[in-house]
């Protein structure tokens, strides 16, 4: 890697951004991140990135207001430092749910950010396992979208899993769970289950056998561990044998940790450090992998104009 990157991040993604300069042998480019005594936030990049080809690494995970706007200003600093080109890497882009009006007079949160992202002097976006990947269409800028499943699948083939089942929480993960269950060569079921409320679902069917089958529960994101946990207590109902998680980003919030620690049936939540975990050693369930060589090698290819096509690669949905 030549003299002519620069990478840094934000509060969210300071291990993250350390882990990818070391597997890009590069430094960590120096800013300093803070506070002003009533709370607006303060940033100086500390070195000289005139004309380099900029990677700012920063999850929009909870608080996530503090850490898009972190992202916006540390966007707009190098924009006015002369960085040569921008690229805001989002390992976990926030407020991917709110991408479509499904209620009157509700906002596309979405395209909102898109829109701050690009106006704040972004030339390129590197993100990962979207939640409604359409979110690419709201840019006018270049969105590289990678997928965490090789990362999760490599893992959970050295376990050696017998007799498994790949499910999916709700109809809408059907794409994905299709390519786990073609990479860990294991068959498909479906969670039929429908919304309560903003915050609760209720299940309805198992679509596919299950019985006597060690499950794969795959989704994109688990937050408050409530589908995860109604899918298992279900998938108990129909005599499953063991029941693991994979997921993408781990919100891990409210309620998730005590739900999945008291979840007898879940033996393992599989999640990767797109949104950091604190004091992981805590949570002998979660398991934690890093995708920082994944990051790495998109940074790479991108900054010597290289194709990344490779790293797209999901097994084909």
């Amino acid at each position: 890697m030549n003299s002519g990157l620069a990478i840094f991040s934000g509060n969210a993604s300071k291990e993250l951004a350390d882990n990818i300069c070391r597997n890009l042998e590069v430094p960590v480019t120096e800013v300093m991140v803070g506070r002003f005594s009533e709370g607006e936030i303060r940033i100086q990049i500390k070195e000289n990135i005139r004309g380099k080809d900029v990677f700012i690494i920063q999850s929009t995970c909870p608080p996530t207001n503090d850490h898009l706007m972190e992202l916006l200003i540390l966007i707009d600093a190098a924009r006015r430092a002369s960085a040569d080109r921008i690229t805001a890497v989002l390992p976990y882009y926030g407020y991917a749910r709110q991408d479509r009006k499904d209620q009157p007079r509700v906002p596309i949160t979405a395209k909102l950010v898109a829109n701050i992202i690009v106006a704040a002097g972004a030339n390129r976006v590197l993100t990962m396992d979207l939640h409604a990947p359409q979110i690419q269409g709201f840019y006018d800028i270049p969105v590289d979208h990678l997928y965490a499943i090789n990362v999760l699948c490599d893992y959970l083939n050295k376990k050696k899993l017998k007799n498994l089942v790949v499910v999916t929480p709700d109809v809408g993960g059907i794409k994905m769970a299709r390519a786990y269950a073609k990479r860990l060569g294991a068959e498909l079921a479906i969670v039929d289950k429908r919304r309560v409320s903003p915050d609760k679902t209720e299940v309805m069917h198992i679509l596919g056998t299950v019985k006597g089958k060690t499950a794969v529960l795959v989704d994109d994101i688990i937050a408050t561990g409530g589908s995860l946990i109604e899918a298992t207590e279900a998938l108990t109902k129909k005599g499953i044998g063991e029941v693991y998680a994979a997921a993408s980003h781990g919100i891990l919030s409210g309620a998730a940790l005590p739900r999945i620690r008291d979840c007898k049936k879940l033996k393992e939540v599989v999640i990767t450090d797109s949104i950091p975990l604190a004091h992981p050693e805590k949570h002998p369930k979660i398991v934690v992998l890093t995708i920082a060589p994944l990051l790495a090698d998109a940074i790479k290819r991108i900054h010597n104009a290289e194709s990344i096509s490779c790293l797209f690669e999901d097994t084909k949905r």
